[in-house]
């Protein structure tokens, strides 16, 4: 399996299917991509971003799922805690602590609850833990479903910050963690070189921090990068 970071919450994962996370690339577009199907973590805009133009079969919480049928899309609904099948590929809904709406409805769309997903492909789990605050049941996600992969967030500010990501990480204890959701603009600022150094001075696992549009390699057997 490859995975490639394309910036924000933005993660292709091309495998035997590819499959789009949270389809949102600040001043430019995913549209190119061209994936077999589409997670969406929860409603704002930096996530759902252009599930819509997109038109591909899209898993996601119930109340985004209902949304985008009623937009035209294939859209299989889940909620936190489920796991379904997809074209062969696995979606596990895991909790996110964060707010949610679907900002392109307009008022009065409630956007179900935030979530993240253990995706697994090709024998490899990934966990997108999506936009959240640390919790201390993430530690369930790691002795449940055994990621290989963990996607965090480390801007700070709307999710949690490089300190509780390196908490989060030691919960998961996913192999190597790659951090999301940083630097896209100044207010969610985050340097991935002190996870990096933190993670790797104290525990066995690797944070690989990758520039956007930058991939990853993965094996089932071992994980082979590409990136920093």
């Amino acid at each position: 399996m490859q995975l490639t970071w394309l910036g924000h919450s933005c993660v292709l994962l091309s495998g035997s299917k590819k499959v789009l996370i949270d389809p949102f690339v600040e001043g430019g577009s995913v549209l190119n991509t061209d994936p077999d199907l589409v997670a969406v973590t929860h409603g704002h805009s930096d996530h759902m971003g252009e599930t819509v133009a997109l038109g591909k079969k899209t898993i996601a919480i119930t109340e985004i799922a209902k949304y985008l049928r009623e937009k035209g899309l294939p859209s299989e609904g889940m909620n936190i805690g489920g796991t379904i099948t997809v074209d062969g590929v696995s979606f596990t809904m895991t909790p996110a602590l964060h707010s949610t709406v679907i900002e392109e409805a307009g008022p009065g769309f409630a956007g179900g609850a935030a979530a993240g997903f253990v995706i697994g492909m090709d024998g490899v789990n990934v966990y997108h833990a999506g936009d959240t605050a640390l919790f201390s049941d993430m530690q369930l996600i790691g002795q449940l479903y055994h990621p290989d992969i963990a996607l965090l967030p480390i801007g700070g500010r709307f999710t949690m910050g490089v300190a509780e990501a390196m908490m989060a990480a030691n919960f998961i204890g996913a192999r190597t963690v790659i951090p999301i959701h940083y630097n896209t603009w100044d207010k969610i600022a985050a340097d991935p070189l002190v996870l990096k150094k933190a993670v790797e001075r104290t525990t066995d696992l690797r944070v690989r921090i990758l520039r956007p549009g930058e991939s990853l390699e993965i094996a089932v057997s071992s994980l082979l990068s590409s990136g920093t």
